[in-house]
């Protein structure tokens, strides 16, 4: 699978767009819940389309509607993948153990990291 790792910045715009299932510049700066100009969301926009791919543009009257070409989970595995290669030498085990000693865990997210585990453990 391809790296899709993008800026703090890209990822709020692209969360927009992916919970509205689309959006035009407008509608983007609307929504974030910081202000940003239209002309740098412009050219986020732009970039997510052009370079990183990871949006798709169809016109709309005079606007153009930004849609995701790939989804969330998509671009969460590949940029968790990048910070396990990077910080972690690839290894998993050592992720999930940084993260469950530095983390505070509530009893709740316990049970369910254990669930977790057990379905992984029950897989043939």
């Amino acid at each position: 699978m391809p790296t899709t790792s993008l800026t703090k910045c890209e990822l709020e715009v692209m969360q927009v767009v992916w919970d509205r299932s689309g959006a035009t510049v407008q509608e983007v700066v609307d929504a974030l819940d910081r202000s940003l100009a239209y002309t740098t969301v412009l050219t986020t926009l732009k970039i997510l389309h052009e370079k990183r791919g990871v949006l798709r543009r169809t016109k709309r009257g005079r606007a153009h509607v930004y849609v995701p070409a790939v989804s969330c989970d998509t671009v969460r595995r590949s940029m968790l993948g990048e910070l396990r290669a990077r910080l972690f030498g690839g290894s998993t085990k050592s992720l999930v153990l940084n993260l469950i000693q530095q983390d505070e865990l509530t009893a709740a997210d316990i049970r369910e990291v254990k669930a977790a585990i057990s379905a992984l453990e029950s897989r043939p």
